[in-house]
């Protein structure tokens, strides 16, 4: 058994994970990083450049293996024969749900994470997002304010690299951007109408990301291939295998150990902290426990509020920081799937070069400026402005010599906005251990609890008809609004199982991330929000993981952790 104790001991090494490792490690920490999944080498796992007819089922996958494998990961309109090795197997990893209520549980267990998979758009949050829950009395007040992260993007932001275009909008403050990315042609003409016949109520922009427009840090400027989602050996695109793991190795302070499953969490009640994790080892199934000073939960906001559910003790029966009650509690996602497509005419004499990793974006403009009648809150479109190529033929009739020639020219430029709503937190949307199953490794598994309410439904709804709108006014032709019906999870956004608050009653963690009853516990993935905001939040997570870093190392050295 392990001996050691470690300075500090992080579990998860994906977008927060690996910044607590760098952060702490650069601070002078010794850290430990404890990850689920396999190591990943770029050199031979990153398969962007792999052409499909190199692949067996020519990128498509075996479907019959997938399907009994990675039913639910398959759900991912990004997974794929290069990547379906970066999602879990699903046979191994399961979960219950209530039957009428569908979740779908997106997940990645190796080193890195999601974050070698992730959509890489990032935005801050303002105090339009900060405020919301006290202005509306909706589930608690935030901790903190803009002011209070506003540094902390800042200084992520710099690490990081976001191309983007600053635009002076309160509800969605800029970013320290890099150079931005192009617009088309079509996404030009749909920018100008909305300016035109939307003023100081819509803008148009170009998509803020985490991906390089020119060299940064000792690393590439994206060359525009475009399968971002199979990896990225140029390591254009941040992500924490080829940013902040590599960052926190170099201090020599840093101990990674993958195929390291956390079962629980040691509770020590006599200093009232948290002495240790017990781990099962992937690979054996031997169970072992590390030993560590701090400890930082950053196994995404499901799998961390499972960790701690599972720490159980005569102090917690209920699971490890739930005095409150709220642990596994207020579980939300982004609802997305309302929006309307169109065809764009014109600029038949032009198309596009490469594959942009980006779209556009349409901040939030509902209850900005004017209260709506229907609902409270927002959403953002994201999407973007394109020329079909030969690939429409997938879906074409005909064959043959004539068939190709027609491919060899450009289709119409087709437009499409899909939105993102913010869900509401809810004591109802929540997740508990089904102590009647249990995973290849002998933990109990989740049994999740969630499902769209009113709101979420007029969110949608409206989506549909204000993106239409902005296409009438584009003179886009054959409009075609649409409202999906997605199950939550499916945007990949979950979060808010441990909500940061001030009061102990009824809050989870504190304004700095810490758990109010373990004082040497910090939970920093997105499980710690206590309202979801209609933008991508990895951002947010990023900073505040930073921030409760900075905070939980000065308590160490004045001696109070």
């Amino acid at each position: 058994m392990p001996t050691k104790t470690y300075d500090a001991i992080v579990v998860g090494s994906g977008i927060t994970g690996g910044w607590a490792a760098k952060e702490l490690t650069e601070k002078g920490l010794d850290a430990l990083v404890l990850e689920a999944g396999r190591p990943v080498s770029p050199e031979k796992d990153y398969v962007e450049h792999v052409p499909p007819w190199e692949k067996r089922f020519r990128g498509m996958g075996e479907r019959k293996q997938v399907g009994i494998e990675q039913s639910v990961q398959e759900k991912c309109t990004g997974m794929d024969e290069w990547n379906s090795k970066f999602f879990v197997n699903d046979k191994e990893n399961p979960y219950t749900m209530d039957p009428d209520k569908p979740f779908l549980w997106i997940r990645g267990r190796q080193v890195g994470g999601r974050s070698i998979i992730w959509g890489r758009q990032t935005y801050r949050w303002s105090d339009l997002d900060f405020e919301a829950n006290l202005r509306e009395n909706v589930g608690v007040d935030w901790p903190i304010r803009y002011q209070d992260i506003a540094p902390w993007y800042d200084y992520v932001e710099d690490f990081v690299g976001i191309s983007g275009q600053a635009e002076g909008l309160p509800q969605l403050p800029d970013s320290k951007f890099l150079p931005p990315m192009e617009m088309s042609c079509a996404e030009l003409v749909v920018k100008d109408a909305v300016a035109k016949y939307f003023p100081g109520e819509r803008v148009l922009t170009i998509g803020r990301c985490a991906i390089l427009t020119q060299a940064h840090k000792g690393r590439a400027a994206c060359h525009y291939c475009g399968p971002c989602a199979r990896g990225c050996i140029t390591r254009s695109y941040f992500s924490s295998l080829n940013s902040t793991l590599p960052a926190a190795q170099a201090t020599g302070k840093l101990t990674l150990r993958p195929y390291s499953v956390v079962h629980s969490l040691i509770f020590d009640p006599k200093s009232r902290k948290v002495s240790g994790v017990r781990v099962i080892d992937g690979q054996t199934h031997q169970a072992i426990e590390f030993r560590g000073r701090v400890l930082f939960l950053c196994a995404s906001a499901l799998e961390s509020a499972r960790i701690l559910l599972n720490s159980t003790s005569t102090e917690f029966p209920n699971g490890l920081g739930n005095s409150s009650g709220e642990l596994g509690h207020n579980l939300m996602d982004h609802c997305m799937g309302g929006g309307a497509g169109g065809r764009i005419p014109g600029s038949e004499d032009r198309t596009t070069l490469g594959n942009r990793p980006n779209g556009i974006y349409v901040p939030r403009f509902r209850n900005v400026k004017q209260k709506h009648p229907s609902f409270v809150r927002g959403y953002g479109f994201q999407g973007g402005g394109w020329r079909q190529t030969w690939a429409r033929g997938m879906d074409m009739p005909g064959f043959g010599a004539e068939f190709k020639q027609k491919l060899k020219s450009p289709g119409p430029w087709n437009f499409t906005f899909y939105g993102f709503g913010e869900c509401l937190p809810n004591h109802e949307n929540f997740i508990e251990l089904d102590k009647t199953k249990v995973d290849a490794w002998g933990v109990p598994v989740l049994k999740i609890h969630a499902q769209w309410r009113d709101n979420e439904r007029a969110l949608l709804k409206d989506m549909s008809i204000t993106a239409a709108e902005m296409l009438s006014a584009a003179g886009a032709h054959e409009i075609e609004p649409f409202v999906e019906d997605n199950a939550p999870g499916l945007t990949i956004h979950e979060m808010g199982t441990a909500r940061m608050g001030r009061d102990p009653k009824i809050s989870v963690l504190n304004a700095h991330n810490q758990a109010h009853d373990a004082k040497n516990l910090f939970v920093t993935d997105g499980a710690c929000m206590a309202s979801s905001s209609c933008v991508n939040p990895s951002l947010t997570y990023m900073a505040l993981t930073a921030r409760a870093c900075d905070y939980a190392v000065n308590q160490m050295k004045r001696g109070e952790l």
